[in-house]
């Protein structure tokens, strides 16, 4: 009885001891990998806001761990530095700085046109039959028409359809602004923007355009029909083209 009265104690205190220990160890753990050091990625220069970011706007920094932000870019290989490509600041990022996922948003209807506006271009949108949003890309190029009854020589109107656009440069269809998406992503953006469209015959493809061209794009949108015709991948070449009539058709 004696034994066993002694043995509690003693089994208690080791329990006690072990307990100590795995705590200590779990501790020194913890504590090794808030100061063990990590790379992150940073901004190599200062970064404006609304800015499409690319890889050569950012470096890697070392640090230990505890001071890399919660949602910090962590570089493990080199082509994790390729994971902020095509994401646009959401808010200005200061040389040296960390690059946190919640300062960016993707390439999207939400950081804005602007942010795909090449130099000394403009943007501008132009309806389209939903049939054709289906086959037109970011990126592809397209020529505008605009059918419109002209004035004759002779006083008599005739419908007349005349190219007055080539190769313009798509920058969005839709909400689709060419960023990149998971197929589950995609999905979803098609289901909402199917069901929007059902409710309309029409859809909008972002442009870009010179001054001059806007200007053009926008007279023919107040005098007639305005249409787009989709350029095969990689054909970049432009021509005179003569207006079509059918007086001309069956002449």
């Amino acid at each position: 009885m004696e034994k066993k009265g002694f043995m509690i104690p003693l089994v208690l205190a080791f329990a006690a001891a072990l307990f100590y220990v795995m705590a200590l160890s779990r501790q020194e753990k913890q504590l090794g990998h808030n100061y063990e050091s990590v790379n992150v990625l940073v901004a190599r220069t200062d970064i404006p806001e609304r800015t499409v970011l690319k890889e050569e706007l950012a470096e890697t920094a070392t640090l230990p761990r505890r001071f890399m932000a919660q949602d910090a870019f962590e570089v493990k290989t080199q082509s994790d530095i390729k994971l902020i490509s095509n994401l646009v600041t959401r808010i200005r990022i200061p040389k040296g700085n960390q690059i946190t996922q919640s300062a960016l948003v993707s390439l999207s209807p939400e950081a804005g046109l602007s942010t795909k506006v090449p130099p000394g271009y403009r943007g501008a949108v132009i309806p389209v039959d939903t049939d054709l949003m289906q086959l037109v890309k970011p990126g592809d190029r397209v020529d505008v028409l605009v059918s419109f009854d002209a004035l004759m020589a002779d006083n008599r109107k005739e419908k007349v359809t005349a190219t007055i656009l080539q190769n313009v440069l798509v920058l969005g269809v839709g909400q689709n602004l060419g960023q990149g998406l998971t197929a589950k992503q995609f999905q979803q953006k098609s289901g909402v923007e199917a069901q929007a469209s059902a409710f309309s015959e029409k859809g909008i493809l972002s442009v870009a355009l010179n001054p001059t061209e806007a200007q053009y794009l926008f007279l023919a949108m107040g005098q007639g029909s305005v249409s787009v015709i989709l350029r095969g991948l990689g054909d970049l070449e432009m021509h005179p083209m003569e207006m079509a009539s059918f007086r001309k058709l069956f002449r």
